[in-house]
């Protein structure tokens, strides 16, 4: 009797909980429509008008996209965030691995260096970028003052330099981030796995290729899906540093979009640029869900 009594109690407080948990979600679904939702369809609708921002908004049907679409700077703005995206991404990549993996370990003052560089993801980008200008001036910049040649470059008045210099800084900024994505990761890993590698005379360098980076494989999916995807609305950080000069070296698709909406008052053709933008994020996202083949949170042990 006892047993068909729980068995019913806990069918009672099933049924409850489902009852309540949909009521639970309910916050964060109006939060989703009002501040996600509703903006994209706005945009979207926005797209297939023309605006300048002060007059009436005029429907045009496909006119803003025709504009968009054969305007040659639109290969390159995607060209230049592109790039930006699978620079920053190998550049980041590696390195959020290896010192999330120092960080996971039981080093000396561990602690205090985790805090010391987890400092620049507390920065605004804008500060950021004020700081890298003002650091690489050539006349007043850390170059001229400690007297070094080589620092005391037109860093960001010379294309080549000046890309770099973008994709040094975006790495600078997000790497603590991932590296305390693939922290988390590293001490999930069961110990038992590196005490039997240590026994059969496994090396440093061999249980971190054949233990900690498999191991990794859905960290480094989610690392990479919020590095990818967010490669993608790199504006302030690129404004503040270079505005997209020298020339367009550095026109990224999201401030394109800023210039031809603000700058230019073509809101239909930045709201083109907008949903072009929603579109390749959901492409990048569901494609590397699909590269991971599971839930990119779960656990590579997970079944076994």
């Amino acid at each position: 009797m006892s047993a068909i009594t729980a068995r019913r109690t806990s069918s009672a407080a099933a049924s409850r909980g489902g009852g309540v948990l949909p009521w639970l979600a309910l916050p964060a679904l109006v939060a989703f429509a009002v501040f996600a939702l509703i903006p994209l369809i706005g945009v979207l609708l926005l797209s297939f008008t023309s605006w300048d921002t002060l007059g009436e908004i005029q429907l045009t049907g496909l006119e803003s996209w025709r504009q968009v679409l054969t305007d040659p700077g639109l290969p390159h703005a995607l060209w230049v965030t592109f790039l930006i995206m699978l620079l920053s991404w190998g550049f980041q990549t590696p390195a959020s691995i290896l010192i999330g993996v120092f960080l996971a370990g039981h080093q000396r003052y561990r602690e205090l260096l985790a805090v010391l560089y987890f400092i620049p993801l507390l920065l605004s980008s804008a500060a950021i970028a004020i700081t890298f200008k003002a650091l690489l001036d050539p006349n007043f910049g850390i170059g001229a003052g400690l007297g070094l040649d080589f620092l005391t470059q037109d860093w960001l008045g010379e294309p080549g330099l000046a890309f770099g210099v973008v994709i040094f800084v975006v790495s600078w900024q997000y790497i603590p981030f991932h590296s305390l994505l693939y922290q988390g990761g590293v001490r999930q890993i069961p110990r038992s796995l590196y005490e039997a590698a240590e026994l059969d005379g496994a090396g440093r360098v061999r249980m971190f290729f054949s233990i900690t980076l498999p191991q990794l494989k859905y960290t480094i999916i989610t690392s990479s899906t919020l590095m990818l995807v967010g490669s993608l609305t790199f504006f302030d950080l690129i404004f503040v540093l270079t505005e997209g000069g020298p020339g367009d070296a550095t026109r990224a698709l999201a401030l394109d979009m800023y210039k031809r909406g603000f700058q230019a008052n073509l809101m239909g053709a930045a709201c083109v640029i907008g949903v072009i933008l929603v579109l390749v994020g959901l492409a990048l996202a569901l494609l590397l869900r699909r590269i991971g083949g599971r839930d990119p949170y779960a656990s590579q042990l997970e079944g076994a």
